[in-house]
């Protein structure tokens, strides 16, 4: 895990990761591109809020890392996840990570796609007000006046097809290749 500087903006990017593919490493790099976060912390769920099913834990924060040094030294990966009590929320990692970070201003990431199921996120108003999400434009939903549109890429598209033994490698970066076997 890379070293973080106090009071610094960090985007904290939260998901399944499952796996993680190029349009999440697009995300990370263009939140430090365009200045809106000195750093990312890439936050794969202990367990999917939604139920579903993941790959374990370790191996999806394997391959955040592999991501993570794809993608450059501003981008961290955080398993405080796995140190959470079960059930966990969004509003837990966050204040945990604060707690953590507490000079530090946190920003939480969340796609477009999400907006639609916003409502069922335990205390979303309370995220909004206190960890001022960044929305990410994602392909096939509404485009963010303040953000690119990018491409309609899913974890659940790669599996897949891997399931159906096509290739994957142009859609996820070249570390996280090696870790894909837990999907065959």
């Amino acid at each position: 895990m890379g070293v973080l500087e106090s009071g610094m903006q960090i985007a904290v990017y939260g998901g399944s990761f499952n796996p993680p593919h190029v349009g999440h490493a697009m995300v990370a790099g263009w939140l430090k591109w365009t200045g809106r976060a000195d750093r990312v912390l890439l936050v794969p769920c202990a367990e999917h809020a939604f139920a579903k099913e993941l790959a374990a834990f370790e191996v999806r924060a394997r391959m955040c890392e592999a991501l993570a040094q794809a993608v450059g030294e501003h981008v961290v990966v955080d398993r405080i996840e796995a140190e959470l009590s079960s059930p966990n929320y969004t509003w837990h990692t966050l204040n945990a990570l604060q707690e953590r970070h507490p000079e530090d201003t946190l920003r939480l990431v969340v796609g477009a796609d999400a907006l639609e199921v916003s409502h069922l996120w335990h205390r979303w108003d309370d995220i909004v007000a206190r960890f001022a999400p960044i929305i990410v434009g994602r392909g096939g939903y509404p485009e963010r006046p303040d953000a690119p549109t990018f491409p309609e890429l899913s974890s659940t598209d790669i599996r897949q097809r891997l399931a159906g033994g096509l290739p994957v490698a142009h859609l996820v970066p070249v570390g996280v290749v090696e870790h894909l076997a837990v999907y065959g």
